[in-house]
């Protein structure tokens, strides 16, 4: 395990928060409009977990993550990002079978309709399902930077941010747990 890093990975701030709080340790992707030849790829298996703000639609959230969203105007960011977390990328599942995507529903923040869009789009690519183990680190605020604005899934910040001292959100076997519920649930369609 490193010790800090400048890598970090953008999600909408609800998933940030909910990765944070053991709610999920599903991401989704296609990824960013900005993404190198067009096309997701995952850059780094260890990430900090950088929140964004600008692209976060109640509507595509399930009505408990959906009620904490405040909508924002396009272009706004906060003048500092708190970074409190990070997270070691352990498994990368591409998911193109429309019901398989549906049977991960009871395991992410998302709704059915951001599952059908994310499928439509680019719909010759496979869906990443990126399992995180996340950890808690001490909350770090940096000042917003314009590189790191844009469709894109990974920046690389200005800062280096120590990941010593971090907790994982789940014990060992909790996260074992879910990573076997995800494969078999996959598996079983």
């Amino acid at each position: 395990m490193q010790l800090n890093t400048s890598h970090a990975i953008k999600e909408w701030a609800v998933a940030v928060e909910a990765l944070e709080q053991a709610k999920t340790i599903m991401l989704l992707r296609k990824g960013g409009i900005h993404e190198q030849g067009g096309r997701f790829r995952v850059a780094y298996d260890q990430v900090l977990l950088y929140p964004t703000y600008e692209h976060q639609q109640p509507a595509l959230l399930k009505p408990k993550y959906a009620d904490v969203v405040t909508p924002v105007a396009s272009g706004w960011h906060p003048e500092t990002v708190r970074i409190g977390s990070w997270a070691e990328i352990t498994e990368i599942l591409l998911v193109s079978d429309p019901s398989a995507v549906a049977a991960l529903l009871p395991f992410h923040i998302w709704n059915e309709k951001f599952i059908s869009d994310r499928l439509k789009w680019k719909s010759r690519q496979p869906l990443y399902v990126l399992l995180l183990r996340t950890y808690k680190t001490q909350v770090q605020l940096i000042p917003y930077r314009a590189e790191y604005g844009g469709c894109k899934s990974w920046i690389e910040l200005a800062e280096t941010i120590s990941l010593e001292n971090s907790q994982p959100v789940l014990s060992d076997a909790a996260y074992s747990q879910m990573v076997a519920e995800i494969r078999q649930t996959i598996s079983n369609v």
